[in-house]
């Protein structure tokens, strides 16, 4: 494992563990699968876990499988203040002390304020007394650096930067998203600022592993090696990436990255591997129709569309096989206790309010529906209504 330091010199990690994707098991969280995956990382040199207060059973994971193992010295928690729910510094306060509790810890290493849109949402903020209650929490030891989680654009980006004295930032960043969202300006400027940056969706929601077939055939005849490989080294190779995080589901990924972090620094690139990624992005942009990382942001619509898997049989459709593509769909959308398809969308937007990518949802939805709701489709919902499935 290789590891990077921050602000007050701890050293980090590069691969990060991200646990807002743990495996579901019924009634939660598959706990015992979810602790094989991350004491494996941990053996494996991981020090950075991070999770949030509104990633469903997550925090409470975590903490109980930290407690019963033993592991939380050994380890750097990240969790996150959803500041968009509170009204006070009182507010802040209450919701910090429950995830003390989930994480059964009397402190947290690297706390966020979730997804913090621009500096007038900070303003806000300071206006409520967060920026006093930071100081107050840091000067207790509750907290130990602080910073900010962002889905935004680089102007607002930099601003907000400029706007505290922040220990640390996370944004996202991988190299089909270089030059969007805080992108590589945003990136170069935390840097220049001395933030250690944190990457999110490094693999963009695994739309990076998932490669369509010409985007694959780029990288084997480059010399192959996985896709998600790639992908970290691609952001592993700039020394102002701290700590990439992954969600890990699987001992092999866990083995695949714990590979990948342990020989990869600055400067590892050659420059025919680096004119590799503009081909491979080429490839990509042809084959995708929404830019969904699925992140379930959007979840639960009221109207009961799977809003991710939607867009991940769409995007199917046009990468991959569509006969696959189609029969996903049905298995996402038709044979679950409800109607969950395209077709459900009411259009009352409540999802583009929450997408972190700013996606039109609403039209992305309409055009799938044209794509995939076509009239084999059809009949078999009828069928499926005429079985009662839906009660």
């Amino acid at each position: 494992m290789q590891y990077r330091t921050d602000r007050a010199g701890n050293r980090l990690s590069i691969l990060g563990f991200g646990c807002m994707r743990f495996d579901r098991a019924r009634g939660g969280i598959d706990l015992d699968k979810a602790q094989a995956e991350l004491l494996a990382a941990i053996d494996g040199g991981v020090n950075y876990l991070d999770t949030a207060y509104l990633y469903p059973g997550s925090e409470a994971a975590v903490g109980e499988i930290l407690a019963r193992t033993g592991r939380r010295d050994q380890v750097y928690l990240a969790t996150k203040l959803p500041h968009y729910l509170i009204k006070s510094a009182a507010g802040a306060e209450r919701m910090f002390q429950e995830q003390l509790r989930r994480l059964r810890t009397d402190h947290i290493d690297y706390y966020l304020m979730h997804i913090l849109t621009d500096a007038d949402t900070w303003a806000r903020l300071t206006g409520l007394g967060i920026a006093d209650w930071i100081a107050e929490k840091k000067a207790s030891g509750q907290i130990g650096q602080i910073g900010f989680s962002y889905h935004g654009g680089s102007e607002q980006f930099c601003r907000l930067v400029d706007a505290y004295d922040w220990d640390f930032c996370q944004i996202q960043y991988n190299y089909l998203d270089e030059h969007s969202q805080a992108g590589r300006r945003g990136l170069l400027h935390a840097h220049e600022k001395g933030l250690p940056v944190i990457i999110m969706e490094p693999l963009r929601g695994g739309r990076l592993v998932e490669l369509p077939p010409q985007a694959r055939h780029i990288l084997d005849e480059a010399g192959g090696g996985s896709p998600a490989r790639w992908g970290l080294r691609w952001l592993w190779d700039q020394p102002e990436v701290t700590v990439v995080l992954s969600g890990m589901h699987s001992p092999q990924m866990v083995a695949d990255n714990l590979a990948a972090a342990a020989d990869s620094v600055p400067g590892m690139l050659s420059e025919r591997e680096r004119a590799v990624y503009p081909q491979v992005v080429e490839a990509l942009r042809q084959s995708t129709k929404a830019g969904c990382t699925g992140c379930g942001y959007c979840q639960p619509c009221p109207a009961g569309v799977d809003i991710p898997g939607v867009f991940q049989c769409w995007n199917s459709l046009y990468a991959e096989s569509k006969r696959a593509a189609r029969h996903d769909y049905v298995k996402c959308t038709l044979l679950r206790p409800r109607p969950s398809g395209a077709a459900q969308c009411v259009g009352c937007g409540q999802c583009e309010r929450h997408c972190p990518q700013s996606l039109p949802i609403r039209t992305l939805l309409a055009a799938a529906r044209r794509d995939l709701e076509g009239a084999e489709y059809r009949v078999m919902r009828c069928a499926v209504r005429r079985l009662h499935l839906w009660g």
